[in-house]
């Protein structure tokens, strides 16, 4: 099962950044790719249903943008295979396909909201924006791991009941590995998501903010050549 995000709304851009994208038009394709990307979204873009699987195997998501009628495995089917696999990653259908029919199976396999094909580049960051904050309604107000507990509303770190005081960068990692127990992420999504002013993280940075959470109680492996996966306990 794919963990939630576990920060308050003030934090949502800095780190609700990875977007899959699956559509096959070539053009619009790379037009919702660009207005993502300057709104700082980071955005994996395939163009069939078959990559997209694909893609969340591999890689942890925030959100999905899927168009319905693509190659191999329609994007109803993959949000249905995806939701039948207890993946909750929101997801947004974009399509010109709005019948009362084709809404109501679109809901039904999972979706959060429907785009209409065509559709003003506004409207698309509204209504993602709109989603983002709706989910971060839901949350729980901590989350425990081993003997630690983060207070998500107040931002705090607690062990055994001592607050643990992290750095601003440390506190966002804590953050990326506590939305993503048991799955390994990227290296490069890390220093991504950890970035400052549009310049990555170093790799010798990285390496001593996750050497404090080590010690401070996170299992964290890591995964050579590839990045890191905070363990289940």
């Amino acid at each position: 099962m794919k963990y939630k995000q576990f920060i308050n709304s003030s934090n949502i851009q800095s780190l609700m950044k990875n977007i899959l994208l699956l559509e096959d038009d070539l053009i619009l394709g790379e037009t919702i790719q660009e207005i993502l990307e300057d709104e700082e979204y980071k955005v994996t873009w395939v163009k069939d249903g078959n990559d997209a699987s694909n893609e969340t195997f591999e890689k942890d998501f925030d959100l999905y943008l899927f168009d319905v009628n693509v190659p191999f495995i329609n994007g109803f089917e993959l949000l249905e295979s995806l939701r039948e696999n207890e993946d909750v990653t929101p997801a947004i259908f974009i399509t010109a396909l709005v019948d009362i029919d084709n809404l109501t199976k679109g809901f039904k396999v999972g979706a959060d909201d429907y785009i209409r094909k065509p559709f003003d580049a506004n409207e698309l960051l509204v209504r993602i924006d709109s989603l983002i904050k709706k989910s971060f309604k839901n949350y729980e107000s901590s989350i425990k791991y081993n003997n630690l507990l983060y207070n998500i509303k107040e931002e705090i770190l607690y062990k055994e009941n001592e607050q643990i005081h992290l750095s601003p960068s440390e506190h966002q990692l804590l953050v990326l590995f506590l939305k993503n127990i048991g799955k390994v992420i990227n290296k490069d999504d890390i220093l991504f998501n950890l970035h400052d002013n549009d310049t990555l993280g170093s790799d010798a940075t990285l390496r001593v903010q996750i050497s404090k959470l080590k010690k401070i109680g996170l299992v964290i492996t890591n995964i050579r050549a590839v990045g890191y996966r905070c363990e289940k306990v």
